[in-house]
């Protein structure tokens, strides 16, 4: 199984996508933490992308693909495969496609995480965090039982975010839209996209991708 898990920041992707993780056995291949790694294993693509980007210049599709297509052949055939952050661009969907088809793989589904964008706003603006042990709150949906307390760890400061602010989520909306724009017609007219509810319980998103995941198995 090879899915595209697609969802703004916030919309729980990240979550999801660990849950996949956890209890499917799949690979998250997240092209910003494998150009990361490719770099310091000093692979044969992992320097040149070290080229690019001391250049400063923006890493190609050629070595985005090529890092990916390292990671696959890295991966037993039946291993399942979420791709984060990866098709961005048509060309870059052209790629993967043939990738894929290089492996004996194929994509079977693109899930997008759909939100409100105002009710998103309000979901990141509200979160905060305890200091000590990271356990997270919200400021209308989850506040700790004794106010200024973590019920986790009886921890007393609190942190948020400097960029959990409203015009920052809304410009990571904007390019988010922007960045998924090119490809979504792409795969829609193969009829492989699916799309599910963001903002609906963890639970119940989890449920939703199984059951699209499960309908092709």
């Amino acid at each position: 199984m090879n899915i595209i898990l697609l969802g703004p920041p916030g919309a729980g992707k990240g979550t999801q996508a660990q849950s996949l993780v956890a209890e499917r056995s799949m690979v998250q291949l997240s092209t910003g933490d494998m150009l990361r790694a490719a770099v310091k294993a000093g692979t044969p693509i992992g320097l040149k992308a070290k080229a690019v980007m001391e250049a400063g210049e923006l890493v190609s599709d050629e070595i985005v693909s090529g890092i990916i297509g390292e990671a696959l052949d890295q991966l037993a055939p039946e291993t399942g495969v979420i791709f984060d952050g990866y098709p961005r661009t048509a060309p870059q969907a052209e790629s993967l496609d043939a990738l894929l088809a290089a492996r004996g793989r194929v994509l079977d589904h693109v899930i997008e995480l759909e939100v409100d964008e105002d009710a998103l706003v309000d979901r990141i603006t509200g979160r905060y965090t305890c200091a000590t042990c990271g356990e997270g709150y919200h400021d209308r949906y989850k506040l700790p039982k004794v106010a200024g307390v973590c019920d986790k760890c009886g921890g007393t400061e609190f942190k948020r975010r400097p960029d959990d602010n409203e015009e920052t989520v809304r410009t990571r909306m904007a390019e988010y839209r922007a960045k998924t724009a090119p490809i979504l017609p792409i795969y829609d007219a193969r009829g492989i996209v699916n799309r599910v509810d963001g903002m609906a319980d963890i639970a119940d998103v989890a449920a939703a991708i199984a059951k699209i995941l499960d309908s092709r198995t």
